[in-house]
């Protein structure tokens, strides 16, 4: 990774602070910045991806900057990449493309990682995530770390924690990890904002979103976070863990159908008032039989298979529903109804406290709910009274059917053991 000079930074007119300016000089090839709000993370990604792309003297240097959606990375960077980068003569801008082409056949591009398919079949030389706490893991390992390989391309992954999910994992990975490095910069430790600004953000905001934002906590709950807090206390009580599999009770299945879009499985037992979640699968991108084939090979013995009320829609190229093309592949559906999103959310609520999760198969699955989250109105300030859609969506509302699924409980009973299966002889 090509150190920056600080000839280069003067040619930007660009006066680094004094954590920027040690991060420019930081030649480790993987680094994950975790920073204060009002650091000046997303001036910084900008300006190093710049320097990396005018000292490269390869062919056709490729750099992106990536947030976690598109209108976001217009938003946040678009205006700095054209203003630092209108300094250097011959640079060219694209709008519509959101690029930047510089004289030595440099490009620094702008994408969202909301759109991952947009950087498939890339190289890169560079590339910084920017806000990785919000966006989807899976764009990096899947995605972007296959575009760096060609030519040893290096990433930053910056961002302020959002709960214990992919940032603090990655951060956590850099730690322990040769050839990466873990920074964390609290607004208590670097002085970069005054005492009287802070104080005045202190009062104004929660003392959980204060650590959060400010002192970087990784352990102060996602602002908005419709079921954080539940899931943080089923660790507590061990309910997240080692969950086996009943072969003597049916697993019945709760769906989320994704239509260009991913869809999401949770394998979940019931025993008297216990819900034991013992698994989760997600995909994109293939059809119904995929989903069927994967069932089949975990080889449990099924239950129901809930599904939202909208699988009965025909679908216009074949004309049959979901619910016809599942059975057809030998899955026998269950409907639920229709109902208001609130209420699905406040059931899966009530439900929560009595679930047991796997931890390793359902990891994902419970990465997604505990980011799961209302929007925020930028504008306002504000949460709005709706759920962001996101990677996370996905993983949460088929949670959500299996909650309202449940809202009549029937009670299984484990089944009597016959005399052999007591080791009886």
């Amino acid at each position: 990774m090509a150190q920056a000079g600080t000839g280069d930074r003067a040619a930007l007119a660009y006066r680094a602070r004094p954590q920027q300016a040690a991060l420019h000089r930081d030649g480790t090839r993987f680094k994950v910045i975790v920073a204060h709000r009002r650091f000046g993370k997303t001036v910084f990604a900008i300006l190093q991806l710049l320097l990396g792309a005018m000292a490269n003297r390869r062919w056709a240097p490729r750099y992106a900057y990536v947030a976690p959606f598109y209108r976001q990375a217009k938003a946040v960077a678009w205006d700095y990449l054209k203003y630092y980068g209108g300094q250097l003569g011959g640079a060219r801008f694209h709008e519509g493309e959101l690029r930047c082409d510089l004289p030595n056949g440099a490009r620094i591009s702008l994408y969202g990682a909301d759109n991952p398919d947009s950087l498939r079949g890339l190289y890169l030389d560079g590339v910084v995530l920017d806000e990785y706490a919000q966006m989807d893991p899976r764009a990096w390992s899947e995605v972007i770390r296959p575009a760096l390989a060609d030519r040893a391309g290096w990433a930053i992954f910056i961002g302020t924690p959002a709960g214990r999910n992919g940032l603090w994992q990655i951060y956590e990975q850099a730690k322990a990890t040769p050839g990466w490095r873990a920074l964390r910069y609290r607004a208590g430790d670097t002085g970069l904002l005054p005492a009287a600004e802070l104080a005045a953000a202190r009062q104004a905001m929660s003392e959980a979103e204060y650590a959060q934002e400010f002192e970087c906590s990784f352990d102060a709950a996602i602002r908005g976070a419709y079921y954080g807090a539940l899931i943080a206390a089923a660790e507590a009580e061990q309910r997240i863990g080692r969950v086996a599999h009943e072969p003597r009770l049916p697993v019945h299945t709760a769906w989320d159908l994704g239509v260009g879009d991913a869809t999401a499985i949770w394998f979940f037992q019931r025993l008297r008032q216990e819900v034991r979640v013992i698994d989760y699968y997600e995909s994109s991108g293939v059809g119904l039989d995929h989903y069927a084939k994967a069932l089949q090979a975990r080889g449990y013995g099924y239950g129901d298979h809930l599904l939202p009320h909208d699988a009965r829609v025909q679908e216009m190229g074949s004309g049959k529903t979901r619910v016809e093309t599942l059975q057809g592949l030998g899955i026998r559906p269950r409907v639920l109804g229709n109902h208001r999103l609130e209420d699905g959310i406040n059931e899966a609520r009530r439900l929560l406290p009595r679930c047991w999760f796997d931890a390793e198969k359902c990891a994902r699955g419970l990465e997604a709910l505990r980011h799961y989250r209302c929007e925020w109105d930028e504008r306002r300030q504000a949460l709005r009274d709706r759920p962001l859609h996101d990677w996370s969506s996905h993983a949460a509302d088929a949670f959500r059917y299996l909650a309202m699924g449940l809202r009549e409980p029937q009670e299984e009973r484990m089944p009597k053991l016959r005399y052999d299966d007591r080791g009886i002889v």
